[in-house]
């Protein structure tokens, strides 16, 4: 069978894409969709999203990481299924979707930026170390000086796969500290088990655990990641962040079509 996919990117994060609002595409595959997201052998991607109807908002998101496994929030490929909606004529330029940590409200505006809403934050688990939270997705935060040297592959393994987090495992991001409103970041993300060059809900977490731990007060922040640029905004009352917003590019790459 063909199936007809769809490549989109988000600040380098990248995903296939596939309308199943029939339903067609076999999900329980597990290999089909590792081998579509594999860069040798099949279309490469750092997961694969699928479009399907949803009953009461424009449209369910359904991701996969890489290695095939459905997996939590993502909030590059949650921008980027917003811009495929767009281009399939599904919604105009705004939207409002499902996913597996719940509804997300969305714009797209000029030159393919789009604005996601994230989930509230209500806790956020501030260590001597390093910084936790949830974000859809978990992530942990800790600052590094030698950001650009630094070996984020093997070091982000360990304490991925380390005592620390158990068989769930969790993202990793290291950060550094540019100025008041900028912070440099790089992503080890779990199911894709190496470094990506953006993590939307990596950021995020980077945005709010910086202002949580006072290395800035502001609630707009720049995030320099390896891709491009994103920015998150935020509403701060006490220890809750409220009105939590992704935004960046979200590019149409090419399409076409594969025998599965």
């Amino acid at each position: 069978m063909q199936i007809e996919f769809y490549k989109y990117q988000g600040t380098g994060n990248d995903f296939v894409m596939i309308d199943n609002r029939s339903n067609f595409f076999p999900k329980e595959d597990i290999q089909l969709i590792e081998r579509l997201c594999d860069r040798r052998f099949g279309i490469g991607a750092d997961g694969l999203i699928l479009l399907e109807n949803d009953s009461e908002t424009d449209f369910r998101m359904v991701y996969y990481n890489s290695d095939g496994n459905e997996s939590s929030m993502c909030g590059n490929g949650g921008r980027c299924l917003v811009a495929f909606a767009n281009q399939l004529g599904v919604i105009n330029d705004k939207a409002t979707f499902i996913a597996t940590d719940g509804l997300h409200h969305a714009s797209v505006g000029n030159d393919a930026i789009v604005s996601l809403q994230m989930i509230d934050v209500d806790e956020v688990q501030k260590h001597d170390s390093h910084t936790f939270l949830n974000t859809g997705s978990p992530h942990h935060v800790q600052i590094v000086e030698n950001l650009k040297e630094y070996n984020v592959k093997e070091n982000g393994a360990a304490i991925r796969y380390g005592e620390l987090y158990g068989e769930k495992g969790s993202n990793i991001n290291f950060v550094k500290k540019i100025d008041d409103d900028t912070f440099s970041l790089r992503t080890y993300e779990r199911g894709v088990e190496d470094e990506t060059l953006a993590c939307g809900t990596g950021a995020t977490a980077v945005a709010i655990a910086m202002n949580a731990i006072g290395q800035t007060d502001k609630t707009s922040i720049n995030l320099n990641v390896e891709g491009g640029k994103l920015v998150v905004s935020f509403d701060k009352l006490g220890e809750h962040f409220s009105n939590v917003f992704l935004t960046g590019p979200a590019k149409f790459v090419f399409k076409g079509t594969i025998e599965i």
